[in-house]
């Protein structure tokens, strides 16, 4: 099986800590998802920088040629749209590198106060003494079964007693008091169409003869 295109890789994992790739990639995937990882970090500091002076500052450091620098770049000039939208993961990454990065300098100088701070910074904007969500998987997950029923209680209200009677009753009633009220049905307007399309036709025949 051939190595991943780093391109995939890096649309997924740019960002990821270097222990978690150790268990998804080779060795030589890896180096060279760092390797991108700087030179987009390069590229973001340095946005109005040509291409080549990219290449000048990659192939110095690295020793690499210049066509491994170039085909880098054009790895990151397609993540750089679908990047720059996600940025905010980019800086939650950066701020974890800062903190992880001040707490080893404490840590040389046996400052624990610092050591402290750092590790509790961590920890809360990460979020370790959240406990994971349990979220139930999708197949376990039934669909609640509804029923028509004209029973006002389902809803915490009391029903009227003998419903049904009084309905009727009240129909009853209505009808009796309403006795003047006839029903109509729906007439056809009669708008003389037939006279007032043939006055219009002589009226039109007459202009024509007087012109």
């Amino acid at each position: 099986m051939g190595l991943p295109k780093i391109i995939d890789v890096c649309r997924v994992d740019l960002f990821t800590g270097e222990g978690e790739l150790q268990q998804k990639y080779d060795a030589v995937t890896i180096a060279r998802l760092l390797r991108v990882r700087d030179e987009y970090q390069w590229v973001l500091a340095n946005p109005d920088l040509a291409d080549r002076q990219f290449v000048e500052e990659f192939t110095g450091r690295t020793g690499l040629s210049d066509s491994a620098i170039y085909a880098d770049l054009a790895v990151i000039k397609q993540l750089l749209p679908a990047l720059q939208s996600s940025s905010r993961d980019f800086h939650r990454w950066k701020a974890n590198q800062m903190l992880l990065e001040t707490y080893q300098m404490a840590k040389k100088r046996k400052d624990t106060k610092t050591m402290e701070r750092a590790a509790s910074s961590y920890a809360k904007y990460n979020r370790v003494d959240v406990e994971d969500e349990q979220q139930m998987p999708f197949e376990l997950i039934v669909v609640q079964p509804f029923t028509a029923t004209a029973d006002p209680s389902v809803l915490g209200i009391k029903p009227l007693p003998n419903i049904d009677q009084r309905i009727k009753d009240m129909i009853a009633k209505y009808r009796r008091e309403s006795i003047d009220i006839e029903d109509v049905e729906a007439e056809e307007a009669d708008l003389e169409e037939n006279e007032l399309w043939n006055a219009e036709s002589n009226e039109t025949d007459e202009s024509d003869i007087l012109q």
